[in-house]
């Protein structure tokens, strides 16, 4: 019943945005984008674990610590200097127990926070404001083991979120942020209190002129395909070797985490996957952007009991276009936080989660032929639930090779 509602959601989903789409050009946003920013932040993180944290009769003297972290999120404009935010904020590596007890033992405690929280901008100047951030978050601990017996526990728990910082507006579409964000400590969850400072930016779709608007949407000079259908497989073979730098966990010498952390691996690998993917442009500026909409059907097998499992997501896409040339478009995108159902949980006796889950993906493609009719792109997925939940193995898909029909 389950599959059957969220195809039907699916179906509906698709319909709908395809009478919207109709109505306006897509040179200028829909009223839920007018008032629609993203916001990227990295920055440093602080929860001060330690030896209190675990069970009576376990200890370490050194501790790894990564303070790199990041701050991701959406906003909604309910006025001009207030907005409704969802986000989550994660270390880009985890805290880690080295040597316990003397005896060899690593252990590595996962955290990170999804939140809610409104944010209440105050000017100073016309382009400087302060801002102040309150809300709940649902923070995830994933702790460890040692031979079967739990030193230091997991926890899922509701947290209040309160922040501060200032924004700087660069022009209508561009801010500036610095970000101090907390969370306090929970005795209940044996849980310490959790401190991020962070910098970025602000991205704010903006409606323009009308006439600019029309002008933008028949300019044949820039590319930009109303629909794209494609056919994607992909196999271990290949390796992981592009999911593991872009997730800053690829061993290079004496690295261990060589990399940028802007992506996800997983613990369950895909040996093959085969996706059926459709797209549709919702918005666009004159040359450099757009915002898709899209659908898709994964199949994928397992490498280790080589399980065969099914996944069905919607998906927001973000496209960059990175050169323009009088044969071709190459540009890359990233698509986060797609809603995705699985016929299967806990594969290969993995804690991945329940069959509800989440996809991601990123690529880099070429628009090429007469008329821009074909595409190819090389793309790597993730589904995992965020650490929504304490079991988050996550699926890891190797690159796919893709090729689509523009129409």
């Amino acid at each position: 019943m389950k599959k059957i509602f969220f195809l039907f959601f699916l179906f509906s989903f698709c319909a709908t945005i395809y009478s919207q789409e109709n109505e306006r050009l897509k040179t200028q946003p829909s009223k839920f984008l007018e008032d629609f920013y993203y916001t990227v932040n990295f920055g440093g993180i602080f929860y001060p674990f330690s030896n209190e944290n675990l069970i009576d009769g376990y200890k370490t003297e050194t501790f790894s610590k990564n303070y790199f972290s990041g701050k991701i999120g959406f906003g909604f404009k309910i006025q001009e200097n207030l907005a409704l935010q969802f986000g989550v904020i994660r270390p880009a590596s985890w805290f880690k127990y080295n040597n316990v007890n003397n005896i060899g033992y690593e252990r590595s405690v996962w955290i990170n926070a999804w939140y809610l929280s409104l944010k209440k901008n105050f000017n100073i100047t016309k382009k400087l404001s302060v801002f102040g951030e309150l809300g709940a978050a649902n923070i995830t601990r994933t702790g460890f083991s040692i031979d079967d017996k739990i030193i230091y526990d997991d926890a899922h728990f509701g947290s209040l979120l309160y922040g501060f910082g200032f924004n700087y507006k660069l022009n209508e579409r561009w801010r500036l942020a610095l970000n101090g964000t907390f969370f306090p400590k929970s005795k209940k969850n044996n849980q310490p209190s959790i401190s991020q400072f962070s910098a970025g930016f602000e991205y704010h779709i903006q409606k323009i002129d009308d006439d600019l608007a029309f002008e933008y949407a028949n300019d044949k000079q820039y590319f930009f395909p109303d629909n794209i259908l494609q056919v994607s497989y992909g196999t271990s073979k290949v390796g992981f070797g592009v999911n593991r730098f872009l997730g800053m966990s690829l061993k290079v010498g004496n690295f261990e985490s060589f990399g940028v952390p802007v992506f996800w691996v997983g613990e369950v690998k895909s040996a093959h996957t085969f996706s059926v993917t459709y797209q549709r442009t919702a918005f666009r500026t004159q040359k450099l952007f757009s915002l898709d909409w899209g659908v898709s059907i994964t199949a994928f097998q397992t490498e280790a009991s080589k399980e065969n499992v099914f996944a069905f997501s919607i998906f927001p896409t973000m496209r960059f276009y990175l050169m323009r040339r009088k044969g071709f478009d190459i540009y890359t995108n990233y698509s986060v936080i797609g809603p995705t159902l699985l016929t299967k949980s806990n594969i290969d006796d993995l804690g991945t989660g329940p069959k509800t889950t989440f996809q991601d993906t990123m690529g880099l493609g070429v628009f090429f032929g007469e008329k821009r009719k074909y595409n190819f792109e090389l793309r790597i997925m993730h589904y995992s639930n965020g650490n929504i939940f304490t079991e988050n193995s996550g699926v890891a898909i190797p690159i796919q090779f893709t090729i689509g029909k523009t129409f």
